[in-house]
């Protein structure tokens, strides 16, 4: 009996095993009013609720819904009201700009825009078919209806969420995950995290970024109360966890700083310790970063690696019972390694030293990009952009990024883009955007200009002049001036070369 894949699956446990159990509590600082006593029954009934109202809008099954929002209960919910009822989900980012917004609605067809209150104005330019305000608005409009949704026709292989990835093009592709995709995502990721019904997740992770990375779904098939975090605030991430019970939760590097400097100055005892685990992904934490987690918080760290592309669970690397008697340091220096192959993941690099993957969570495609998507699937594998090795335990480490992509406090930017925003200014006459390392983000973003002749520009301008055309993570955090760019015979730059002087005496081309 083969019966197929659905998001849906996740919601349905949780609303027959554990209907009556907190599912999620909301934001209290939002704009918008916090829903409150939210079940996973009640998660339930809002979800089909969502999807009658997009019947209602006359939305077909297939068509695309975007949400621009920070983490919010109707975010989470609607992982299922639209995804989970045959439509296509497609979480923006919601540091992006305006235009950067319009791109990603116009190029995925969206029918729906769901909008938070606090980006509304900044947004405002932004069209869609139907444009609504998540919170009274969405709740009177989209919220409030007690008739059952149309059923989708079952199909694991269809798209279940579009989401958009900064790569090596000035324009973010959109990855077409599957509703097979997300289910042995969720699946393969709640083991290996060895999460029960006495888990408490709290949302560190943008929901956005790769789904939060499949929580919202692993979660609620297993009953877990999930704590929505809007911002990221190391004393307020400490003050969650105490407040409830929270054991576990996923973080990019920054976050795992921010925490740890909170800590310096928290009052009492780290609350948690021994009781929670944060999984980090995003870029390889240093070796002390990770021996202070488990020293100074009492937390345990596990690391993951994967893209949006592939779900996005490759690796994972846990603490083992062969290395409990290690020191803290060497037991940290394992961790710091992307990690073993997730059950169901096979793991190879070329000749080059690209990592290659296999896997059911690997990416339907790039949408309505064929040629992009046949280069990065070609011979029956994905290529991840990523230099790396495989060492004689099987676990991967990641060496360099082959890709012009730069990870900076966990979120992708593509170097082309940011290079393209800094080429639009009239004193630009040569640009190169590269990562060099820092110990807040892992990488920031660094510009090497050569300028026009006869022109003047200073720093300061042309960060400004970034930040008024792309999402502020994305401008650079400072400008180094050249005379020349050193390119090959062919005139190309070879940015490998360009990044060598900051990454002197490290192992790793990332950080």
């Amino acid at each position: 009996m083969i019966v197929p894949f659905a998001v849906r699956d996740f919601l349905d446990r949780a609303t027959t095993v554990y209907g009556d159990r907190v599912g999620a509590v909301d934001e209290p600082q939002q704009p918008a009013r916090p829903w409150e006593g939210l079940s996973y029954r009640r998660i339930g009934e809002l979800a089909r609720a969502q999807a009658a109202g997009l019947d209602a809008l006359g939305v077909p099954h297939g068509a695309r819904v975007a949400v621009v929002s920070p983490n919010s209960a109707r975010l989470l919910t609607s992982f299922y009201g639209v995804s989970g009822y045959g439509r296509v989900l497609v979480p923006v980012n919601f540091r992006l700009t305006a235009e950067e917004v319009r791109y990603i609605v116009e190029d995925s067809g969206a029918e729906v825009l769901l909008i938070d209150p606090e980006l509304t104005e900044r947004l405002a330019g932004v069209e869609c078919r139907h444009t609504f305000t998540l919170g009274e608005e969405t709740d009177a409009r989209l919220y409030d209806f007690a008739t059952d949704p149309k059923p989708p026709e079952p199909d694991e292989n269809a798209t279940a969420t579009l989401n958009y990835t900064s790569g090596t093009t000035a324009r973010p592709k959109g990855v077409q995950i599957t509703h097979r995709n997300i289910w042995v995502n969720a699946t393969t990721f709640a083991l290996h995290a060895g999460v029960s019904d006495r888990d408490v997740y709290l949302h560190t992770l943008p929901m956005f970024h790769a789904n939060g990375w499949g929580m919202p779904f692993a979660m609620a098939a297993l009953g877990v109360p999930q704590i929505v975090l809007r911002k990221v605030d190391g004393a307020e991430i400490l003050r969650r966890v105490a407040a409830h019970g929270v054991t576990v939760m996923c973080a990019a590097p920054a976050v795992v700083n921010a925490v740890l400097a909170a800590a310096q100055s928290w009052e009492g005892e780290i609350p948690g310790r021994d009781r929670v685990r944060i999984i980090v992904a995003g870029a390889p934490p240093p070796t002390r970063t990770v021996a202070r987690v488990e020293a100074e918080l009492g937390w345990e760290f596990l690391q993951i690696y994967g893209l949006t592309e592939t779900s996005p669970l490759l690796t994972v690397n846990r603490g083992r019972a062969e290395w409990d008697a290690l020191p803290p340091e060497e037991r940290a220096g394992k961790l710091v390694r992307a990690g073993a192959p997730a059950l169901g993941v096979s793991l190879r690099t070329s000749e080059q030293g690209e990592v290659l993957a296999r896997s059911n969570v690997v990416l339907e495609g790039y949408w309505r990009q064929p040629e992009a998507s046949a280069e990065a699937l070609r011979d029956g594998w994905f290529h991840t952009g990523d230099g790396g090795t495989l060492d004689e335990e099987g676990y991967l480490t990641i060496s360099d990024r082959q890709k012009d992509v730069i990870i900076t406090g966990g979120e992708n930017v593509s170097s082309v883009e940011v290079e393209d925003a800094l080429f639009s200014h009239p004193a630009v006459e040569e640009v190169a955007v590269i990562g060099v390392p820092d110990e807040r983000w892992g990488e920031t973003i660094k510009a090497l200009v050569v300028r026009a002749p006869d022109t003047e520009v200073d720093e300061a301008e042309l960060i400004r002049h970034c930040k008024d055309r792309l999402a502020g993570y994305k401008a650079p955090t400072s400008v180094e001036f050249r005379d020349t760019l050193a390119r090959t015979a062919t005139g190309k730059l070879q940015k490998f070369k360009l990044r060598e002087p900051y990454w002197q005496g490290r192992e790793r081309g990332v950080n």
